[in-house]
């Protein structure tokens, strides 16, 4: 069982930053490919940015390359998602998962809460 807790959230204006952290309780952690998804309000959740277990690959969906970075401590059990250029539309819940390569929603076995992202305009 992994239990993951997000945080980092919050509101931002438009072309400003937010780092959002994962913190995993379980010594396997560093077994799992880990990703983030975003659900907006009436939208389908979906896969954003994936890491590898080593760390060693990542993943993004091609619409987010270049404003998303993915990265991984797992000394710490950590997953971060450095969000820049925030734009209206990045508007969600962000959810952190922990998984298998391909990481897409059903191959994630642990979700966490959620955390809200605003971006305004």
């Amino acid at each position: 069982q992994v239990q993951l807790v997000e945080s980092g959230g919050g509101l931002v204006q438009a072309g400003g930053s937010l780092r959002l952290s994962c913190a995993a309780s379980a010594r396997t952690f560093s077994t799992y490919a880990m990703g983030w998804f975003r659900q907006a309000p009436g939208k389908e959740r979906e896969f954003i940015a994936g890491i590898a277990w080593s760390g060693s690959r990542t993943y993004y969906t091609d619409s987010l390359k270049g404003r998303f970075t993915i990265s991984r401590d797992n000394a710490k059990n950590m997953v971060f998602l450095q969000m820049n250029r925030l734009k209206p539309e990045d508007t969600a819940v962000y959810y952190c998962g922990a998984g298998i390569i391909p990481l897409s929603v059903r191959n994630i076995n642990y979700w966490g809460q959620g955390t809200q992202v605003t971006v305004s305009s």
